[in-house]
């Protein structure tokens, strides 16, 4: 039998305080120093440049202009593949009615 542990008290832990707000945030960052361990962090993952951040921005809206168009592209393409099919489907239908002619004449 473990006497220790009837002889532990139950510690109550403060109540969590409440998040900052997206302004208090803000002007944490607005204050910290050019030095702050976070900014070299970034450095060293190389995420601190703005301007590879623009690039990158740049580069995805590059790729949704050429998704968009490519996107165009393919509905144009089924709409003809359709009216193509439908044109297919027609001409099979006539040449199996010319074919039935065909065979019903004598020869």
């Amino acid at each position: 039998m473990n006497i220790g542990s009837k002889n532990k008290k139950r510690v109550v832990l403060p109540s969590r305080p409440d998040p900052p707000t997206v302004d208090q945030i803000l002007e944490d960052i607005n204050r910290a120093a050019p030095n702050d361990p976070v900014f070299s962090i970034l450095e060293q993952t190389g995420q601190d440049s703005s301007r590879a951040s623009d690039l990158d921005v740049e580069l995805k809206f590059q790729q949704c202009c050429r998704f968009l168009e490519l996107n165009e592209q393919l509905q144009e393409a089924r709409g003809r593949l359709l009216r193509q099919r439908e044109e297919l489907k027609a001409a099979g239908e006539q040449l199996d009615r010319d074919v039935a002619e065909v065979k019903g004449q004598p020869l």
